[in-house]
């Protein structure tokens, strides 16, 4: 089965399909706050090649499903995310932020796809507050927020890229967080890991409909890619029982099951769950980080 190719978004997957460490790549695993936290760097060609993901940065930090998590669990999973978010935002811009974009992406009318829109409707934003109330913004804020929650192509008729990049011409902002739905290889991963990267996103790409890139290449400033997975392609379903099964070849037969599942994705039966304290979970991390504690 060594010839059929699983497509993950997850860069800790893609890494574990490899020796660790080989030319081009470093990674390494701490605890942080109770939860495993792992690090991927991809550092050239080779380790892209290997990996499978372009060169940058990959937190990964793995959990229970989320949803089941609260109390004090819930609040160190929100620092350990904040924390890793705050750490790669002072490494690409270390100089002090004037204005912070966050980009909700996907579509919030699709439950599996919506934890971008849901993370934007619950976040605090303050933007505003700075340019009409200097003094009541400096009481409670850091950093002045801003959001924007595009919608999808097919929603709207203009990509979220451009959207995105026009939003950044009005506005100004020194980074762009952007919050999106992943796909996985393992039904494991599924509403229990969030990944954080610093190589942009492909709005789409996990669904196999890969739209533009939004990224620092293409709007100028650093951004930043914080998802956690909702679905996994039916195809690696089939891929798992059949290498569980003990099969090691494909025949044509097998290979015409694997593509004709190509192009349908499974979610939890508690993808509503899942989406609801996810986007609470991201919403209070990013806050955490712009608010001022009382």
């Amino acid at each position: 089965m060594k010839n059929y190719i699983v497509h993950t978004d997850l860069a800790c997957e893609s890494e574990l399909m490899h020796d660790k460490n080989k030319a081009g790549t470093d990674y390494s695993e701490e605890i942080a706050n109770g939860f495993k936290v792992a690090k991927l760097s991809v550092k050239s060609l080779k380790g892209e090649i290997q990996t499978g993901k372009k060169c940058g940065n990959y937190i990964t930090i793995f959990s229970e499903m989320i949803n089941n998590i609260d109390g004090e669990n819930f609040d160190a999973l929100t620092k350990t995310v904040s924390d890793e978010i705050g750490a790669m935002m002072q490494k690409a811009v270390p100089q002090n932020v004037s204005c912070v974009l966050v980009a909700g992406l996907g579509n919030r009318e699709i439950t599996a796809d919506n934890i971008g829109p849901k993370t934007v409707d619950r976040l605090t934003v303050t933007r505003h507050i700075e340019q009409f109330n200097k003094n009541l913004f400096d009481s409670f804020c850091k950093v002045p927020l801003c959001a924007v929650a595009p919608g999808v192509l097919g929603q709207t008729g203009i990509e979220t890229a451009e959207m995105i990049r026009g939003v950044c011409e009005r506005v100004h902002p020194d980074i762009v967080i952007a919050i999106d739905a992943l796909a996985a290889r393992s039904t494991a991963r599924l509403g229990a890991t969030v990944q954080i990267s610093d190589t942009g996103i492909f709005p789409g790409s996990g669904i196999g409909n890969r739209r533009n890139e939004i990224s620092r290449a293409t709007l100028g400033i650093p951004v930043i890619a914080v998802g956690v997975p909702t679905v996994v392609n039916s195809a690696t379903l089939v891929y798992d029982a059949l290498t569980s099964a003990g099969f090691e070849k494909i025949d044509s037969n097998i290979k015409q099951v694997l593509h004709d599942g190509e192009s349908f994705f499974v979610s939890p039966r508690q993808s509503d769950l899942i989406s609801d304290k996810v986007s609470e979970l991201l919403a209070a991390a990013i806050d955490n980080l712009f608010l001022r504690k009382e």
